[in-house]
């Protein structure tokens, strides 16, 4: 009788385990199909503005792609780029959509690829006039009263400067990057006073606040409706090299068969009627160009060069 229970107890762990692994098998061919298919995907956003806004209006995205990729598709909101990056980091996203500075450091530190670019219709000058050229990058301009002793960047030695926050590409770390390879090092040699946002940067030259300020160009479009002879009134002086647009970027783990079929999503729904309504209420883009991480070195010499300024 001993033997009969010890045998039906080994049959019964057998059994046991023999399920277990069949689970367990199932489960990994759940997790992606053959041809590289997640089960699901993750999205995440930044919040450009209030979170519920973004969220509402980025929503439609999981429809759209799910369609398209024939799986579920899951559109959420960070509270910052640096939650993103480590949301992305672990796994728990997918798919996330960066600026610039936000995906070189992703990339560093292995928690991004870069997938795609986003792009806007460029600007002609003078007067900021929209182009119906869509380009996959914008620019910084300093801008000044219009009468101003300022002609040029060498002229702002000694004067005040609306900047934006240390991270902003386009309202500070390309404008002061590119004046200290000139020779002019601004955070030791003008008057730097930090405002939010770019047009409170343009208000404050208009108004005689700060004798000159760092922006995206064209900012002053942002506030022509309030102030209409701000085109005329304030004027650039300078505009910076190429600022990479906004990244799709991807974990690195999400199998390459499947990250060209996302990226041929992506740009399909950037050309759709109905996605690039989404899109344009979300950021802003008008579609999406494939890019590659060269594109970003720029970023990346740049920074160095912003770290040299705080030593």
């Amino acid at each position: 009788m001993k033997r009969a229970k010890v045998k039906k107890f080994l049959l019964a762990g057998f059994l046991l385990l023999f399920a277990v692994g069949l689970a367990a098998c199932s489960n990994n061919k759940q997790s992606s199909k053959s041809d590289g298919t997640p089960k699901s995907l993750n999205v995440q956003f930044v919040p450009s503005v209030a979170a519920n806004k973004l969220e509402a209006r980025a929503k439609p995205m999981e429809k759209l792609l799910s369609k398209r990729l024939g799986i579920p598709v899951h559109v959420s909101m960070s509270t910052d780029y640096n939650g993103l990056v480590e949301a992305m980091k672990s796994k728990k996203v997918d798919v996330g959509f960066l600026p610039s500075d936000a995906y070189v450091l992703a990339h560093k530190q292995g928690a991004a690829n870069i997938l795609l670019q986003s792009v806007r219709y460029g600007l002609k000058q003078p007067g900021g006039v929209k182009t119906n050229k869509l380009v996959n990058y914008y620019r910084s301009e300093i801008v000044v009263r219009k009468g101003s002793s300022i002609k040029s960047w060498k002229d702002l030695k000694g004067k005040s400067i609306s900047v934006q926050d240390i991270t902003s590409d386009s309202g500070y770390v390309f404008p002061v990057a590119e004046l200290k390879k000139k020779g002019l090092d601004v955070t030791k040699k003008c008057k730097i006073v930090s405002v939010k946002g770019a047009d409170q940067g343009v208000l404050n030259v208009l108004n005689g606040d700060t004798d000159a300020a760092f922006v995206f160009e064209d900012a002053r479009n942002n506030v022509k409706n309030d102030e209409p002879k701000i085109m005329s009134e304030v004027v650039p002086i300078y505009f910076s090299k190429k600022i990479p647009n906004d990244t799709i970027s991807v974990i690195p783990s999400l199998p390459k068969s499947f990250q060209k079929k996302l990226a041929k999503a992506f740009i399909a729904i950037g050309k759709s009627k109905e996605g690039k309504k989404i899109i344009e209420n979300v950021y802003n883009h008008e579609g999406y160009a494939y890019a590659k991480d060269s594109d970003f070195d720029i970023i990346r010499e740049y920074n160095k060069i912003i770290a040299s300024t705080k030593k």
